[in-house]
Formats: C-alpha cells, structure tokens, sequence
C-alpha cells in the first residue's frame, strides 16, 4: 500500500563539539538549519492550527529540548505545539499517550540514542497508530539524528567510525519501520560515517543505505521517493550490484571487502526513488496534500 502520509529524515545540526560516541555532550538551542526543518513541517501541514507532538524519548536532556522545539514551534506560527513526555516503555503504554497520537497532525522525535526509540516503542500501540495513520492519512512524522535513524525497519544502533570497516564493530537491529528496505545513518560527513553504512549495506544488500550530512535532510512521499533538502549531501549506497563481499566468510575484527558498491551524491532539489534505484537531478517541489 502506498502511504499517503510524508517522513522527514534530518542528519543532525552542524557538529559544534557533540559527540555521542564518546559520551560527550554540548547543550545548545536548535540551529538555524533545525529551524528551517520545522519551517518545512510547518509548510506540509494543511493548517497552522494542526496539532504538533514533539517527542524527546531519545534525548538525555528531553525536557530542554522539549522545551526548545515548542519555543520554535511557536516562534513560526505554530501554537499547537505540545511535548509528549515518554522516558519508559510504560510510559508509551499508557492510553493518554496513545490517544495524543491519534489527534494530531504531525510528530516529531529529537536526537539522541536511537535504541532508546526502538526498545521503548517497538511492539506498542503507540507504534501502530503512527503506522496506519501514516499509511492511510496526510500525516506527517519528522525525525532528527537518532529520530532520523530510526524511521528504517533495519537500524544502525552501535559503531564507532574509526573501526567500522572491521567485521561487527556496527551493530544491527529492527527499527520503527515507517520506511521499508532501506538503511539510514545521521552525522554522515563530519563524523566519518561511510565505512559504517557501507558494512551495514554489505551485510544487507537488498537494502539502501542513506547518509544523511549534517544541515541536510530527505522528505519521503508514497513510502518511496526522496527528496534531498539542506545545505549537505545525502549519500546513497545501493547494495544490489555487489559482487565479491566477504562479510560473511571472514573473522570478527577482520576488514572487510566489498566489490561494485554504488554510490549516489544528492544535492539540495535532487531525488532519488527507493522502489526504482533511480536517481533524478531535476529540481523537485513538495507540497501539502490537497
């Protein structure tokens, strides 16, 4: 079924001393590029009126960037903002929280730890209201960083740069699943990310892999056409070509080796479609369901 709904996939504000991989942490208000990534939410939705859920599950400081988004929110005309606070799996379970998922128009998942997203989520209620009403209505679910990660079935959720192109050192698991048969990675450029996607396709094939710069993002129509927006690139790998990958044959910690792994470059305005592997350079407008 094609989803009448629309995703927004964010990699991450400009790297300004955060790092996660080693515990590091900088707080800092949203950028003007997050900005700009909530102006383009705010131009999807069929009225200003309709109703925004942020949601911060993944964030270690959940209530400062709560706070932040409902301040942008507002600042662009959206009023209707709220902050849906869910730190455990009861707290997703609870029937208010679903019931807030069933009346708004649009959410919004903050970065952070993108496994907090999945083992929190996964299995839910919550979950499979977003899911029909993303397939069966204009809904819209936007995500940044972690949020953006995990919006595939198949998830990155552990691995250092500097060792991802040594067999298992990137860790593998389910994701949210609102976009099928792909794979995606956040911080891609500044944080050295290709040798990780790239094991994470090799070990995939049938998947694509999509490395999402800092400042740039994808908007996804009909659960396959995307839409690259941002100031970056949005690298695409796609597995389907490779020949000789010995991923499956040598020792954990032994590099591996992957043979005819395309890769696609998308600029601001560029698409590509997930179905077709097509890449398309023409300048590409997305506007709210009529």
């Amino acid at each position: 079924m094609i989803p009448k709904g629309k995703l927004i996939a964010v990699g991450g504000a400009e790297d300004k001393g955060t790092d996660l991989e080693a515990g590091i942490i900088k707080r800092s208000h949203l950028n003007f590029f997050e900005i700009g990534i909530l102006k383009t939410i705010t131009k999807l939705l069929e009225d200003t009126n309709d109703r925004i859920e942020v949601i911060t599950t993944a964030s270690s400081i959940p209530d400062e960037v709560g706070e932040n988004y409902i301040d942008a929110f507002t600042k662009l005309g959206c009023t209707n903002a709220g902050h849906l606070k869910i730190r455990h799996r009861e707290d997703a379970l609870k029937p208010d929280a679903v019931a807030r998922v069933q009346n708004c128009k649009a959410v919004m998942f903050s970065g952070g730890n993108q496994l907090r997203l999945s083992s929190i989520f996964g299995g839910t209620e919550f979950l499979d209201v977003l899911h029909e009403r993303y397939i069966n209505e204009n809904f819209l679910i936007a995500g940044t960083s972690a949020g953006a990660m995990a919006m595939s079935n198949t998830m990155i959720y552990e691995g250092n740069a500097t060792n991802a192109h040594l067999k298992g050192e990137v860790k593998i698991t389910t994701g949210l699943g609102f976009l099928n048969g792909v794979i995606i990675d956040s911080h891609f450029n500044k944080r050295g990310r290709f040798p990780r996607l790239a094991q994470a396709v090799a070990a995939n094939p049938g998947a694509i892999g999509i490395g999402l710069g800092e400042d740039t993002g994808i908007i996804v129509t009909k659960g396959e056409e995307l839409h690259a927006i941002g100031s970056g690139a949005v690298m695409i790998l796609d597995g389907r070509n490779i020949g000789y990958n010995n991923i499956a044959d040598i020792e954990f910690d032994e590099p591996i080796s992957v043979e005819n792994l395309i890769v696609h470059i998308l600029g601001k305005g560029n698409a590509y479609n997930i179905r077709t592997r097509k890449y398309s350079g023409a300048d590409v407008v997305v506007k709210p369901a009529e």
